[in-house]
């Protein structure tokens, strides 16, 4: 029976790092945003249910989903974000269940299993993972992060944190708590740790 472990934290705060860090010890990753992708790729019934909702103006020429012309749409937005996520999110959780199941069929020994996603805070479903690890910055490293690294100008970068839940109601739900302020030298060190008792928590199942 695998560990099921929800992986979180805002947008900026190295969550990637983490989660790359954690597969290469061992843990199989489902990442809440490849599966956002699948799901509404072309063809699929996700995509045409937000082009119906949304209007054929966030579908590009080629018919695939324009992503910055839904996102202007839905980003400060709560109400039309919260109509994206009633299309998506049980799409989503049914895509990373079927992937679970699929790495359970060829697990050997212990089975830890990472549900990369940011939004279980926004979800209400952190009750779906045995624990929660949460990776936490404040909100001004992850201001500064998507400004020099993904190029947002600050007024965009504090929108986006506004629309994501806040850094205290992610800790409220966090179990295992990884600090990504320091270097990747102290990301090492704190993964490693949380990676030594998500085995111990597996192995005792």
């Amino acid at each position: 029976m695998a560990l099921r472990v929800g992986l979180t934290g805002g947008i900026g705060s190295g969550k990637s790092e983490v989660s790359r860090r954690l597969a290469a010890r061992g843990a199989v990753i489902i990442d809440a945003d490849v599966a956002a992708r699948r799901v509404v790729a072309p063809g699929t019934p996700g995509l045409a249910r937000i082009a119906q909702a949304f209007g054929p103006g966030v579908l590009r020429p080629d018919g695939a989903l324009d992503r910055e012309r839904l996102g202007a749409i839905v980003f400060g937005d709560p109400a039309q974000l919260a109509k994206l996520n009633a299309i998506t999110h049980p799409l989503i959780g049914e895509w990373m269940r079927a992937a679970e199941r699929a790495a359970a069929e060829t697990a050997d020994g212990d089975l830890i299993v990472v549900y990369d996603v940011a939004l279980i805070a926004e979800s209400g479903r952190w009750a779906d993972y045995d624990l929660v690890v949460v990776v936490d910055v404040p909100p001004e490293v992850q201001v500064d992060r998507l400004v020099s690294q993904r190029g947002m100008a600050p007024d965009q970068a504090r929108a986006r944190l506004a629309a994501q839940a806040s850094r205290e109601q992610r800790l409220a739900l966090a179990d295992l708590v990884i600090d990504n302020s320091g270097s990747l030298e102290d990301l090492d060190r704190h993964v490693a740790e949380v990676w030594a008792e998500l085995k111990r928590r597996a192995s005792g199942r």
